[in-house]
This record gives C-alpha cells, sequence and structure tokens, in this order.
C-alpha cells in the first residue's frame, strides 16, 4: 500500500519546521554537508519578521527544539535583505 505525500518523513518533519518558527516565514533553506558527512540545515527567517516577537533570542531554542523532535542538527538565521 502506498503511502500518501502529507506522511512521509521528509513532509512530517517540514511541517515540525513550519510550525516550529510560529509567526515568522520560512524565507529560504540549505543544507550543509560536512567533509566528515554530517548534515546541517541553514534555516533562513524572513528578515521583515526580525523585530517581531523577539525572534532573536528565540533562534538558540528553534534549534534545540528541532534537535529534539527529529534528531536533526538546524542553525537558524535571518536572509540578508
Amino acid at each position: 500500500k502506498i503511502r500518501p505525500r502529507s506522511r512521509t518523513l521528509t513532509s512530517v518533519h517540514e511541517s515540525i519546521l513550519e510550525d516550529l518558527v510560529g509567526p515568522t516565514e520560512i524565507f529560504g533553506k540549505r543544507t550543509r554537508i560536512s567533509v566528515d558527512g554530517t548534515k546541517l540545515l541553514k534555516v533562513m527567517l524572513d528578515p521583515k519578521d526580525k523585530d517581531k516577537n523577539d525572534v532573536e533570542a528565540k533562534m538558540s531554542t528553534f534549534s534545540a527544539v528541532y534537535k529534539k523532535l527529529t534528531n536533526k542538527e538546524a542553525v537558524f538565521t535571518f536572509a540578508e535583505a
């Protein structure tokens, strides 16, 4: 039996990421693969949301929660305007 697209692991992790950053929008994503093979997800947030809801202080929390839920490393930054 075929698994629906909305139930795939990738899709679930994407929706967790969307829900995690809350009122801010995700501007872009990059996957950085280092020489030793570890993957790092770089998430760029919308620069116009920088001053909204004290998002700057929450970025380390975003990373910690995403790591706990998905077991994937993620770094959150603001995209250059």
